[in-house]
């Protein structure tokens, strides 16, 4: 695959992911990291407007039907008990945008966090869509072991910096890769990268020290 196939397959996947949020058909640890790419980054607001635009262009075109047992489910509605938004305390708040803040619910340094490598820690949670939330912090200039993926891994940089291949991602930059990419990402010098990122399958590491590895990390 070249360079110029490969970032238009990524500025494809992207737009496909936006126009999911736009639809609220995404997941919430997805919907999650979406929002905070377009707080963080705002060149894919127009789309994801233009997009919300034809969505409600098309419910206002969808037929009204009746409601059966209308009492009885207001009813129901309202008589859950109202959750109160637990106050966020952290030192994070300009590293993590609220909608990630939200779905971690802690500061960073409360976080149990999971030492998968030397320079490499993971804090993840599993969201009930079957989907996997990391949060991942590697030390400067660490370089990560070569992996594919059985499935698709969105990740979004918090702090940092890295690099794949020939492409960089800086903060609020999203990438893409799934299993036709087996690649080594490696975080800049200079500056510790954190990135949340989203799983909807296992990485699986490759290379000659990829059975090893993988038994030690735990994946």
């Amino acid at each position: 695959m070249t360079l110029a196939s490969k970032m238009t397959e990524e500025e494809g996947a992207l737009n496909t992911l936006l126009a999911g949020y736009a639809a609220g058909h995404l997941p919430a640890p997805l919907h999650g990291l979406i929002a905070a790419h377009l707080l963080m980054k705002p060149d894919n607001r127009g789309f994801v407007e233009a997009m919300e635009i034809l969505h409600s262009e098309k419910i206002e075109k969808v037929a009204p039907s009746p409601l059966s047992n209308r009492d009885k489910m207001l009813n129901q509605i309202f008589s859950q008990p109202v959750e109160v938004p637990k106050e966020r305390v952290s030192s994070a708040d300009e590293l993590v945008p609220e909608p990630i803040a939200a779905f971690i619910g802690s500061d960073l340094n409360q976080l149990k966090w999971r030492t998968r490598l030397p320079g490499l820690k993971e804090y993840a949670r599993k969201d009930p869509s079957g989907c996997e939330a990391s949060l991942l912090w590697i030390k400067a200039g660490r370089t990560m072991p070569s992996h594919t993926h059985d499935g698709t891994e969105i990740t979004l940089v918090l702090q940092g910096a890295f690099s794949d291949g020939n492409q960089h991602y800086a903060r609020g930059d999203i990438a893409i890769a799934d299993g036709e990419i087996d690649h080594r990402p490696k975080a800049d010098e200079g500056e510790d990268c954190i990135c949340f990122v989203v799983n909807d399958a296992p990485l699986r590491l490759t290379g000659p020290f990829g059975r090893l590895f993988q038994h030690f990390m735990g994946y």
